[in-house]
């Protein structure tokens, strides 16, 4: 939820970058500091009464305590969710993503070694790993700030303004858009999963399912990093009045997407049955990833476009549309035909992961229809009054149309 209410500022970020209005980036990003903390105060309380909410939903009373106890422990990165998430997005805006590798290198280091310290050394358990886990995030928030405070992104970054609290209703919009669309995409996949609990020899069913879901996750990081590209090189250039430009960069990152969504998965299919063994010694598990496998394949392939398509809806601002859009497509169309498919029609967990990637298929087709369809000019036109509306001065008139 936090990510998507940051993405906000993939749109508003990059366009402003584009426009050369760099001075809006940081009130962008202070504005969005106000929102997403004061959401953390609110989501404060969900944390608070976790175990109660899980003793309620039928959790055992062992389970739901040790839970809810992990909640309270990490409401400090709750926080540092809402701090770090409009960083990430304002540094990207600006294609300053190797400092961000390179913090994160770091935090990863630290983490590994301290969570070996606290947990297994000296058995701090639960509590150690929430410990770890607040103070890595809580590293790359401040190792982040460090950077961005030492006047390293220039007219990005002019201190703390009382702008920030001006708009705030209609960045609110914007924000909740972006996490509707995200959170609608999330929670499809774990549907998935859950689902495939309720089915005859249902731990089987998990487990394959699990380590099929484990694999795509592995597979698709690729095109996670080629949506941060699109929606950054999109928006920047809709925000410099260059459609042509944001248009060829679409094509160049899908057509990349897509050859290498078809490497992995012809690599897929040619070691089906070898690499099942590599994530289980159980013959029941490892028959069904094998029979998952030409599924899995094409969820890679689709994947690997679908976020690209994505990027693209962050980086024009469609954020709104593009949540109706997965409304439709996953939950009126996906979530019912892959329940009919695994259970009406008894095809089990191989035919509810078909009908539910069937909703992502045609979710993917709308998207490109949508992005097929659009005049690149008339976004141009969008950013620039955009860019006027949230609180920076008329955008360059210059284009390449």
């Amino acid at each position: 939820m936090k990510l998507g209410m940051g993405s906000a500022l993939e749109t508003l970020c990059g366009q402003a970058f584009g426009a050369g209005q760099h001075d809006m980036l940081g009130i962008y990003m202070q504005r969005s500091w106000v929102i997403l903390n004061s959401t953390g105060v609110i989501l404060c309380f969900l944390y608070i009464f976790a175990s109660k909410l899980l003793k309620l939903i039928g959790q055992t009373t062992e389970i739901s305590e040790a839970a809810g106890l992990f909640a309270v422990w990490m409401i400090p990165q709750l926080f540092a969710y809402a701090m770090n998430f409009p960083i990430a997005k304002f540094l990207q805006a600006q294609s300053k993503m190797m400092v961000m590798a390179i913090i994160s290198a770091v935090a990863l280091v630290f983490h590994t070694f301290f969570s070996w310290l606290l947990i297994l050394k000296l058995d701090w358990g639960m509590a150690g790993a929430a410990v770890v886990l607040n103070v890595s995030w809580w590293f790359i928030v401040v190792a982040q700030l460090a950077y961005i405070f030492s006047g390293t992104c220039g007219r990005a970054w002019s201190g703390f303004s009382s702008k920030a609290f001006q708009n705030l209703w209609g960045f609110v919009r914007l924000s909740l858009a972006s996490a509707v669309m995200l959170c609608l995409e999330v929670w499809y996949f774990m549907a998935l999963i859950l689902f495939a609990g309720y089915l005859k020899n249902a731990k089987i069913s998990v487990d394959a399912l699990s380590i099929c879901m484990n694999i795509l996750g592995w597979t698709v990081m690729v095109a996670l990093g080629i949506n941060a590209a699109i929606s950054v090189r999109v928006s920047n250039e809709l925000g410099a009045a260059h459609p042509r430009t944001a248009k060829f960069s679409l094509v160049v990152a899908v057509i990349s997407s897509f050859i290498i969504g078809l490497v992995l998965s012809i690599i897929l299919i040619a070691s089906r049955n070898e690499y099942p063994t590599l994530f289980s010694d159980d013959s029941d598990v490892e028959t069904l990833v094998k029979k998952l496998t030409p599924v899995l394949a094409t969820c890679i392939l689709i994947n690997n476009i679908q976020p690209v398509l994505s990027g693209v809806a962050i980086g024009a601002g469609w954020q709104a549309a593009v949540a109706y859009v997965n409304i439709v497509c996953y939950y009126v169309f996906g979530v019912p035909l892959g329940l009919i498919m695994g259970y009406k029609l008894d095809m089990g967990v191989t035919g509810i992961w078909c009908g539910m990637l069937s909703g992502t298929v045609v979710q993917t087709c709308v998207l490109f229809f949508m992005v097929y369809k659009t005049n690149w000019n008339k976004e141009a036109s969008v950013a620039e009054d955009r860019i006027r509306k949230w609180g920076g001065p008329d955008s360059k008139e210059d284009n390449d149309v």
